[in-house]
């Protein structure tokens, strides 16, 4: 597997050779898991099915329950992804943000994804 490395903004690394990629590492499965929880549903004009249903399912105030059990579906379908080991999510009633921790056992060994979708 082969992933292009993210810089601090999110924005895609380029002009530093073999350096600009994960490849075969859990790293790479970790960036596919992170950047597949931030795709909303619907978002990639390519495939319109992939990514979270973040609108459709998850946002507002009577999803409270079921949003755990969608990330968690997303993250064990992810490519890569072997098993769920652990995962945890606090939601902040503060900022109003979530937070996924995991760790994941990927096809090229173990690593943990904290994400703030």
């Amino acid at each position: 597997m082969r992933y292009r490395k993210l810089d601090a903004n999110g924005d895609y690394t380029f002009g530093h050779g073999q350096d600009d990629f994960y490849t075969n590492v859990p790293a790479a499965v970790a960036q596919a898991v992170e950047t597949g929880l931030k795709l909303f549903q619907s978002e990639w004009f390519l495939d319109t099915s992939s990514g979270v249903p973040w609108r459709q399912n998850i946002l507002g105030k009577y999803a409270a329950n079921a949003y755990d059990l969608i990330l968690k579906n997303a993250i064990l379908t992810t490519q890569g992804v072997q098993t769920l080991d652990s995962y945890s999510s606090t939601l902040s009633d503060q900022t109003r943000a979530l937070t996924v921790t995991a760790t994941i056992d990927t096809i090229y060994g173990p690593t943990d994804v904290t994400i703030t979708p």
